[in-house]
């Protein structure tokens, strides 16, 4: 131990620690200094961000012994507070700079280091000032927060004031299709927002700290477990493996199609008598402090043997590959597509056909908060359990048959959550802490470090797709032939609609008459398949927008007016057979073809022998909504003191739940002249607000905003007077009137039968991506320069937000098509490894353009955001990069050696 004398924030502070215990440790969980996060452990994220006598730090990899005696530490806390903030908070909460907010302290803190350091930067300055200290966003594609610190450095020069850089509200008190600022912002820019390891760090005492004894081997039979040896070591309550399950011992896949061979059931909460993919969970190590429970982890010894492991759809695929679930066989799901008359003669008689080979791989979601939770029995017996879930009521009903819990008995609650981008769309720890809980009968709590993060929960699933399309001579297209094979891991949770996806999206956004199509999902040992923004139509829609390339090239004819000439109008269908509920691709083009015309002509005038640019576009497609009939909840109610309340499970990830609760619910109320500070919040605890349905899908502006209006509706009608004035709280119950509603709605759509026909969604979102790229010859290294975004979202609930999810998805999308990647479990278990997206790799310039058409399904015609700007963009990208160069790469990501090696093979 050793003593330090510091100053934390102008305040002296003496501090007994471990010389090894590190920075972030000290100030997290001896001081209660929670506004500094600890994201990555590793030093690539910069959430740990402090300043450390006039010099920014990684505390979450500097030790105590490094830290001098009389240190003057300068966390977000020291900056501004709620209700007295420092200008770079203000302009972070204006620019919608905090999305999930987990990184916003860490950015602030180092952009204060800048500002103190150059007063006046430049936009790039500031992007090599983020590139250079490794701090990483994965929310917003960087250009708000390059905003933010532009628009703070003026007011610390004197040349901005506070009041004129914050948000007022308009004259007619309207907020919806406004830049008003999140609920939550505030309390994200100043750190004193708790997300789940700062509500870890307060828990009480007794709370039992859990560590997995998990998988090194991706594909083994269990032979036994000897525990004795950890429940000898320090500190050590209890070590729990599958024999301490109440339940089932399974987390159950809940929606499972009628043609799937599986039942759903496959996924243990404790590996029982398999293993089936690395880092699978095998034992529970209850202990006093996180370090003694990962030592006695390291101490239960588990005997295995190893059985060959499948790591691709192809390999699982191969005679001679043993059943991976006994029983079920590795190919479970198959879907076909049947649209119009049969496409062999089509074929055979088309003037134009092209056909090509595409893969799009495991790319990893890499949030910035890993994957965090506690649980505990509360007072009523009911077993309570915090998470970053993003499916309360679903979680809820996939684990608690295998917790041996009454669903009754069951409380799911969502911490404010660093992003998840749909990795928590299945469960990832809940049942664990869950079983801990159950099992000690003490509070628990487990938060994963970063190679985790990346080893135990789900990934995007690859898929495997050949695509051929017919075309007449003019460039109609006559009819398209697909195959498509999915990998989805072991476990078999939504892999059956991942796999509907792509009859729904290959092809999506064009009047194709004839389809026929199979694709089918497949069992491998590689990581589970989870939901990921886009859901399945990043996969699908990467090979016909790029094979919609290659036919425009085959025709002579430019790729954006092949588009133009086949994009749905009135009269044509999506690949389903359903009619789009707006037809305003045609408008979008139209809208993007000034700009198209003027980047390619810039690209040619800038192309040199060493640096080629190119332009590419791509076209981009998404449902708002689960499948078929989805259905949402939401109540809404009048309190005592004349405000409203509105209760719902739109679980926040990022982007932008509250704001959307509010917007919708503000609108709606209008009619009362309510201001929007009269409207409280009370969300994601499953013991007191309805079940609205997971977020995901991009349903959750449409189906949870449905809901809500609905509610709105109905308070108003039981508060409105003959004379149209409204009631108050006190005359309503004077008249014993009802002050709480429940708000309902159900999508008007129909489930897709084995042959992909149905309506399966109600609202859909329209994109249409240009990317202007360059390629350096030499290396075959791209640099996106520029991404335009032309995009029909329905009305907009807040602009704010919207144009943030823009941002973030576009920035996903260049990462996917450029770097990201989770193939090889060793070397992509962390940011860098993986292909993290810092800021230079992202373009400071990002053009976003929004064509508006109300849609009739949706809340005040919105449609749903986030999903889209992740449908397509790398397509754009890929095809940037063969225009640029004549590099055409099909099976991503493209890295610089399979682009140079291209290019070699040209010459």
């Amino acid at each position: 131990m050793i003593k330090r004398s510091l100053i934390i924030n102008g305040k002296p502070q003496t501090v007994v620690v471990d010389q090894e215990e590190t920075l972030a440790n000290v100030l997290r969980k001896q001081l209660k200094l929670t506004g500094t996060k600890v994201g990555c452990g590793e030093g690539q994220c910069g959430a740990c961000n402090v300043i450390v006598s006039g010099k920014l730090t990684r505390s979450c990899v500097t030790k105590m012994k490094r830290v001098a005696d009389g240190a003057n530490i300068y966390t977000i806390e020291g900056l501004g507070q709620p209700g007295n903030l420092h200008p770079l908070q203000l302009a972070w909460m204006v620019h919608g700079a905090a999305q999930c907010g987990f990184c916003s302290p860490g950015f602030i803190v180092s952009a204060k280091a800048l500002l103190d350091a150059n007063a006046d930067p430049t936009r790039e300055e500031v992007r090599e000032w983020f590139q250079k200290n490794r701090n990483a966003c994965r929310c917003t594609g960087y250009k708000p927060l390059v905003d933010a610190v532009m628009d703070a450095a003026k007011v610390l020069q004197g040349k901005l004031k506070m009041s004129d850089l914050a948000f007022k509200l308009p004259k007619d008190g309207r907020i919806w299709g406004t830049n008003y600022p999140r609920p939550s912002a505030e309390a994200k820019v100043t750190g004193t927002c708790d997300y789940g390891a700062d509500l870890g760090v307060k828990m009480p005492c007794g709370t039992l700290k859990l560590a997995l004894v998990q998988a090194t081997v991706s594909h083994a039979n269990i032979k036994g477990i000897d525990t004795s040896e950890a429940l000898k070591m320090p500190g050590v309550h209890s070590v729990l493996t599958h024999k301490d399950v109440k339940g089932k011992n399974r987390i159950t896949g809940l929606i499972t199609f009628p043609t799937n061979k599986g039942d759903g059931w496959d996924r243990p909460i404790l590996c029982d008598e398999k293993v089936f993919q690395y880092g699978d969970a095998i034992a529970i190590v209850c202990a006093d402090t996180e370090a003694q429970a990962k030592a006695a982890a390291a101490k239960v010894k588990v005997d295995l043997e190893e059985l060959p492991a499948y790591m691709s759809a192809p390999a699982a695929m191969a005679d001679d590959a043993i059943e991976i679930h006994p029983g079920t066989p590795n190919v479970y799901f198959e879907q076909k597509i049947v649209k119009g008359p049969d496409t062999k003669p089509v074929f055979a008689s088309a003037p134009v056909v092209v056909e090509d080979d595409f893969y799009v791989g495991r790319q990893p979601h890499l949030p910035i908060e890993p994957d965090v939770g506690f649980a505990y029995v509360n007072d009523e017996g009911k077993l309570v359990i915090h998470s970053k879930s993003i499916g309360l009521h679903l979680h809820l009903y996939m684990i608690a048959p295998g917790l041996g819990v009454e669903a009754d008995k069951l409380v799911m609650i969502q911490n404010p959550a660093g992003g998840t981008f749909g990795y928590k769309f299945s469960p990832t720890m809940e049942a664990l802490v869950g079983v801990a809980a159950l099992a000690t009968g003490r509070p628990v709590f487990l938060c994963y470090d970063y190679h985790q993060q990346q080893t135990y929960t789900g990934k995007r699933s690859p898929f495997f797709m050949n695509v051929r399309m017919a075309a007449d001579k003019s460039g109609k297209l006559l009819g398209m032939e697909t195959d498509w094979s999915v990998d989805h891991g072991p476990y078999s949770e939504f892999g059956d609609l991942l796999t509907l996806r792509g009859a729904q999206f290959i092809g999506a956004g064009y009047s194709i008459p004839s389809i026929r199509g199979e694709g089918r999902t497949v069992c491998t040992n590689h990581a589970w398949g989870s939901a990921f923004r886009g859901y399945g139509s990043p996969q699908s829609e990467f090979a016909s927008e790029v094979l919609m390339d290659e036919l425009s090239e085959k025709l002579g004819m430019d790729p954006l007016e092949l588009r133009y000439l086949n994009c749905y109008r009135k009269g044509d269908t999506t690949p389903n057979g359903q009619d789009p509920e707006v037809y305003s691709l045609p408008e979008m083009i139209d809208k993007l073809r000034p700009k198209y015309e003027a980047a390619k002509a810039k690209a040619r005038k800038d192309s040199t022998a060493a640096i080629k640019r190119g332009v590419g576009v791509s076209l981009g497609v998404y449902g708002a909504g689960l499948d078929g009939p989805d259905a949402s909840e939401a109540y809404v109610e009048l309190n005592p003191d004349n405000t409203i309340t509105i209760f719902n499970t739109w679980e926040d990830h990022g982007q932008g739940a509250d704001m959307g609760t509010l917007a919708t619910a503000h609108e709606a109320l209008r009619p009362m002249g309510v201001k929007p500070e009269q409207i409280r919040l009370v969300m994601n605890d499953t013991s007191v607000a309805p079940n609205s349905g997971p977020a995901g899908g991009s349903r959750s502006q449409v189906m949870v905003g449905k809901a809500i209006v609905a509610g709105c509706e109905l308070l108003m009608a039981g508060m409105r007077k003959a004379d149209k004035t409204y009631r108050t709280y006190d005359e309503m119950v004077a008249e014993k009137i009802p002050t709480k509603y429940t708000g309902q709605w159900t999508a008007p759509a129909t489930h897709c039968d084995t042959n992909g026909v149905g309506n399966p969604f109600s609202c859909y979102m329209y994109g249409l991506f240009m990317s202007e790229v360059a390629v350096e010859v030499a290396t075959g290294k791209v640099t996106v320069e520029k991404m335009t975004l032309v995009a029909d979202l329905g009305t907009l609930a807040n602009k704010l937000v919207v144009d943030g999810q823009m941002y973030g998805g576009i920035a996903q999308g260049i990462g996917l098509a450029l770097t990201e990647d989770f193939e090889d479990i060793k070397k992509h278990s962390t940011l860098v490894g993986a292909g993290f997206p810092y800021a230079l790799q992202i373009p400071d310039d990002i053009e976003l353009m929004y064509v508006e058409t109300p849609r009739e399904f949706g809340p005040h015609g919105a449609s749903g955001s986030g999903e889209l700007p992740l449908t397509c963009p790398h397509a754009a990208v890929i095809n940037a990069i063969y225009n640029a160069c004549g590099v055409r790469i099909t099976k991503l990501p493209a890295l610089p050696e399979k682009v140079l090696a291209g290019l070699k093979a040209a010459k």
